[in-house]
């Protein structure tokens, strides 16, 4: 099985906007340890159930998880694979500013050359 690791600007815009949100990560963390109802996650938070509901589809919707009917319940569970992506995602701008970090470091060790004198 072929796994892409890219996230088009879409997906991105829609990883940040899902993780943006405390309540969305609790979530998301919350479900990457074991599988639970919509209605049990509701419990943990003082909001509404239809609140809740809101936080999991923006979950869902970025792909973070993943939503499957059992009965009368809606049973959610944290994708290991968008999240695998998502970290490789950041795992690049990491690198990307490390090495702009490098080259500053680079071009500020450089000597100076020496300044003409005034007058000259």
């Amino acid at each position: 099985m072929v796994v892409r690791i890219e996230l088009t600007d879409d997906e991105t815009d829609r990883l940040f906007h899902a993780l943006a949100a405390a309540t969305r990560r609790d979530i998301l963390r919350r479900t990457l340890e074991h599988e639970q109802s919509v209605s049990a996650l509701a419990t943990a938070y003082d909001m509404s159930f239809a609140g809740v509901q809101k936080h999991v589809a923006v979950l869902e919707a970025a792909g973070l998880i993943v939503k499957r009917a059992e009965g009368r319940e809606r049973l959610v569970r944290a994708d290991p694979t968008m999240i695998a992506r998502a970290r490789a995602l950041l795992a690049a701008y990491e690198d990307l500013w490390r090495t702009r970090i490098d080259q500053l470091d680079e071009l500020l060790a450089e000597p100076t050359s020496p300044s003409t004198t005034q007058g000259e």
